[in-house]
Parts: structure tokens; sequence; C-alpha cells
């Protein structure tokens, strides 16, 4: 089993963006936000692979996105939502954090997220934001 902490905010994935060339070409690109993401999360990865190849064959992966706690809450509520008992129920989409996540740790920790079989996943609040993953090698339930 992987364990691996990112340090970070948890950024979601959005829309790719187009432009048009002189020539007439299209090129697609990531906005410039998820893709520093992506990039911090391939560069702190390659540190807890250790030179090892990424995973292959079919994973099972859990992943939690801290989201930080509003400024201009109660002190009521805000402990409420450290203590999980208040979840984010507010954009972006748990989805869009995943798969930003998937993309940014794709070559290095996995060969590919289409490997991934099992997943589950949590969007929470935390006074220090981060995203913790776990991969392992899924084994089917005998």
């Amino acid at each position: 089993m992987i364990k691996m902490v990112f340090y970070f905010e948890p950024v979601s994935q959005a829309r790719p963006r187009a432009t048009v060339s002189r020539k007439g070409q299209i090129r697609v690109y990531d906005p410039l936000n998820p893709a520093i993401y992506k990039r911090r999360l391939s560069m702190t990865a390659l540190k807890y692979m250790l030179g090892r190849k990424p995973l292959e064959g079919p994973l099972s992966v859990k992943m939690r996105f801290y989201r930080p706690v509003q400024k201009s809450i109660s002190k009521k509520l805000k402990q409420a939502r450290i203590e999980g008992k208040e979840r984010p129920i507010v954009k972006p989409d748990i989805s869009n954090y995943v798969k930003s996540t998937e993309d940014g740790l794709n070559g290095i920790v996995w060969k590919d997220d289409s490997l991934i079989v099992h997943e589950e996943v949590d969007k929470l609040y935390s006074d220090n934001p981060r995203v913790e993953i776990e991969v392992e090698k899924w084994e089917p339930d005998l």
C-alpha cells in the first residue's frame, strides 16, 4: 500500500480551454490553476514513489480532500466543520477534485487512471487543507 499526503489545497478540474493558431490549428490546454496543481501533485508524488515504477493492474484508491473552512462563519459552525459533523456541500464537485488528482498522478503512481477499479472519496473541511491518498492493488473479495 502507498500512502501519500499532499500538504496543499486541492484544486478541481476545470473545463479545458482552446485557442486557434494563425495557421488555424486548435490547441486545447488546462487552465492555469489546475495545471499548477497537477504539476505540484506530480513533483510531490515522485518523492513518495522513490524511483518505483507506476503501479499496474487493478487498483483500489482512497482519497480525502480537505478544503479550508470559510473565515466568515461562527465559531460553533467552524468547530462542527472541523470535527466532520458538517461536510462541504458547495462547489467544486467532488468528481472534479478526483479528476484533476487522478490526472496529476498518471504515469507516476499508476500507469493510467483507467486501472482504478474501486474508489472511496471524501470531501471534508480542515484548518490544514490537503489531499490524502491511499493506493493498493485491488483484490477480489473471496
